[in-house]
Parts: C-alpha cells; structure tokens; sequence
C-alpha cells in the first residue's frame, strides 16, 4: 500500500513551534511508516521526516513575508497531483482546496477535515461528497451535511509526553493568542484564585494582545512565548492545570490531549470537542464560565493524575489513531473509491 501524505506549508511538518494540522500530518506519517506503510509526505523542503519527503517549496509562508502563500498552495498541491498515480490512496490534510483536483484523478482521496474555517467552504465539500471520503476529529465537529467514513480521534505519541505526578503550583493557558482560545478568561480565573498563570503560544491577534493580555502582565501572570515541542512535555506537565476557556466550537484541541498524557487535568468550556476529550471531574472539569472555572481550580486535587494519564493514553494514542486510519484506508480501497 502506497500512501500519499499531503500536509501544509503554512508551517515545517512538524512545526517548530505552531502548527496543529502540521503536527497531526506528521504523526500520521511517522505513525504509518512504523507501522512499515509505505509513505510519501508532502510538505515543506525543511520537514523532517521517516518517510520519504517531497517538496517544492523551501520554506514555510508564514515564516517568510516575501512568499504569496496562494501561488505556494497551487504549486505544493499540483505537485502531488500530477503524479498521484504513483499512490494507492491520498490522505489529505489540507482542507478543501485539494478536493478540487479529485475529479481529475484516479487515485482515491481521503480527506481529514481539521475543523471548518467558515460555513463558506461546505460548498466545496459538499460537491465532492460522494466521491471521496472524509474523517472528521471529532463527532461535534460533524457537519449534518456531509457523509464520513469514521470519526478518528487526533493521535499523540505517547512517548513525547511524560507523566508528572509532582507538577508545581501554576496555571497554563496554552494556545493562539486570540479572542476564539480565551486568554483573557484565563488571565481572570487566575485573578480570581490567587493563582500563578503562564500563558504560552502564538500571537495571532496582536490588538487583543495588546488590549486583553499585555496590560494584565507582571509576576504572577507571565506571557513566555510560543514554546515549541522541546518545551511543551515540561511546560504542560509542571502545571497543576491547563486552561482552556475556548469561545468556539473547538474541533479537537491539541494541547487538552497533550496535558492530560502528562497526568495535567484540564479546565475547559464546555464547547465543541471538549466533552469528547475530558471526563468531567475525572480527567478534568467542564464548565460554563469564568466563575465556574474559579470554582474547578480549588477542586483540581480531586483529580487523580494518573487516571488522567491512563484516560489519554487509552483514547487519544498515536497508534489507536494510525490502526483506525489503516482500517480506514483499506476499506476505501476495497470499495475502489
């Protein structure tokens, strides 16, 4: 079986620092490649990978100014497509626009949708839905529209994240800087429970950080930039719990599974995914509001880190993600779909 990766250029595969469908294209890749699939990863010139690689453009977008990131799409998507009869299957990881080339090859695609941008774009899925296949992340990131082969859970490698069961005495808000992640909420439930917050990830909306996030900076709440993989196993398993007061329908969510792997409960709105992901006052607490969240914190002992670990390792592995695509793409394959 010869699979085709298709992953983004926005960012390296894996990034460096942001990048969650660029993280979740590579896990897929190194997860099939161990499993002995043979691969093939598009992606950028600079990605690092167990597969084999190829690429045409050098360096990510959103890294260099310079670079039209629509002029770099075509060129990165036509060049898998112009040679997609070299695979038995492609998987997809770059939301709609490859779809466009599906009725122009032979292959089969497999498109994991990463989560809907805008209600914008169902056209382009729903044109194509009957002729390819979709996974979706979660079952609340469904659209009643579509049809999927299977919800597949994101999958982390367990061996990236290590159990903490002595974690210190601080609050992590973890994610895009942006109005959508509710840094500002996290910034208030930390005021709220006298607690230590540091807040880690990508600016993406530099007036909300200016406006909701800088102004409230000083010793106790500390902004300590956009850690990458080498930072995040320590950063998420030293905090005594993740924030994650989302104010949208959050596909998934990365970061709420890479805590728990370390044993970190998570607090969350109770939007989207997040009901999927956490079992409430089990691994974690879903709430409602800042104050309900206030209330979560002085109940976070009551979470046993170890089942939050076990929970996380038993749902959202790197293998249980690959052995359900590898079902997945051979009964694609067998329909001749």
């Amino acid at each position: 079986m010869k699979i085709a990766v298709l992953a983004p250029i926005a960012w390296r595969t894996p990034p460096e620092n942001y990048g969650p469908w660029e993280q979740v294209a590579s896990n897929i890749t190194e997860g099939l490649v161990e499993k002995g699939v043979d691969v093939t990863l598009f992606a950028t010139a600079n990605s690092i990978t167990k597969a084999k690689l190829k690429a045409v453009c050098e360096q990510p977008y959103a890294n260099n100014p310079e670079i039209d990131p629509k002029v770099w799409e075509s060129l990165h998507i036509s060049h898998l497509m112009e040679q997609a009869h070299q695979f038995d299957l492609i998987h997809n990881n770059y939301d709609f626009l490859p779809l466009t080339y599906s009725g122009l090859i032979t292959t089969p695609m497999l498109t994991t949708i990463h989560g809907f941008s805008s209600p914008a774009i169902l056209p382009v899925y729903k044109k194509y839905n009957k002729s390819t296949s979709y996974v979706s992340i979660s079952d609340s990131d469904r659209s009643s529209e579509l049809d999927y082969i299977r919800t597949i859970y994101n999958g982390i490698c367990v061996d990236d994240f290590t159990f903490n069961d002595q974690p210190g005495d601080y609050l992590l808000f973890f994610g895009r800087i942006h109005p959508d992640k509710g840094t500002h909420e996290a910034i208030q439930i930390a005021q709220k429970t006298n607690k230590q917050l540091v807040i880690a990830g990508l600016i993406q909306d530099e007036t909300y950080y200016n406006e909701k996030v800088k102004p409230y900076l000083n010793e106790n709440i500390r902004y300590v930039g956009n850690v990458g993989p080498g930072q995040r196993n320590s950063i998420l398993g030293n905090a005594v719990a993740l924030l994650h007061p989302v104010h949208f329908e959050e596909p998934f969510g990365l970061s709420v599974a890479e805590a728990m792997f370390c044993g970190t409960p998570v607090i969350a709105f109770k939007k989207g995914s997040m009901k999927e992901l956490i079992l409430d006052r089990k691994t974690g607490f879903l709430v409602h509001s800042v104050e309900q969240a206030g209330e979560a914190v002085q109940n976070i002992p009551s979470i046993d880190r170890k089942e939050t670990r076990k929970h996380a390792v038993e749902n959202f592995s790197r293998e249980k993600m690959i052995d359900a695509y590898i079902d997945v793409y051979e009964e694609i394959l067998r329909a001749g779909r």
